[in-house]
């Protein structure tokens, strides 16, 4: 079965400004009003999923979405360095950080290691091409006939579990994920089914011009 599952990346907040691991903070209100400047951009889809964080939650909010939340797109668990800046957990355990960046089995912090992350989001993403997620409702809280035979997922993602989603997808090696950069609200499309998907990377959502 074909599907075509579109991640969205949530809307900035403070954690993420501050470059801090996010320890599931909300949207800021710079963020708040991105999304919404964003809605009228957001394709239509037949099944509408968010990752459970309030900043996933808070972006489909502010997209128009009525996003169901999915514990499959929750963002990768990092432990006891959630909430704290990159360069501070760098500066009092750098033998920790080199394993973690070097090791895809590796958990220092005591979460998710980078591998139990893309088997966990790639277990996710070929369900939908078995049909596992799909449903019919419209994104705006109803139910829609017409989106009956819609085969795509429009989920709002955390960043990571994007990359997890487009390194599992091309087969690329794992190292590949420290390579992608996902910047928020941008729309990145995978189709296809289980074992063959074709990907078309991140475009940042815009409001459509006026006349």
């Amino acid at each position: 079965m074909t599907v075509r599952v579109m991640l969205v990346s949530p809307a900035m907040n403070a954690a993420l400004r501050e470059a801090r691991f996010d320890g599931d903070a909300p949207l800021d209100r710079a963020g708040e009003r991105s999304a919404r400047a964003a809605a009228g951009a957001v394709p239509r889809s037949g099944t509408v999923l968010s990752g459970p964080s309030e900043r996933c939650l808070g972006t489909a909010a502010a997209l128009g979405l009525a996003a169901r939340a999915e514990p499959a797109l929750t963002g990768w668990d990092l432990g006891r360095w959630s909430g704290r800046r990159l360069d501070e957990v760098g500066a009092a355990e750098p033998d920790a950080v080199a394993a973690w960046i070097g090791d895809p089995s590796a958990a220092p912090h005591g979460g998710e290691s980078l591998r139990a992350l893309l088997e966990r989001v790639g277990g996710w993403l070929d369900g939908t091409g078995a049909g596992d997620t799909l449903g019919t409702g419209n994104g705006t809280g109803a139910t829609d006939r017409r989106d009956a035979g819609d085969r795509s997922v429009l989920a709002v993602a955390e960043p990571a579990v994007v990359r997890a989603a487009v390194v599992h997808a091309l087969a690329l090696p794992v190292e590949a994920f420290w390579r992608l950069d996902i910047a928020p609200l941008v729309l990145t499309e995978l189709s296809g089914r289980s074992g063959r998907w074709n990907v078309r990377l991140g475009r940042p959502l815009a409001a459509p011009e006026g006349p």
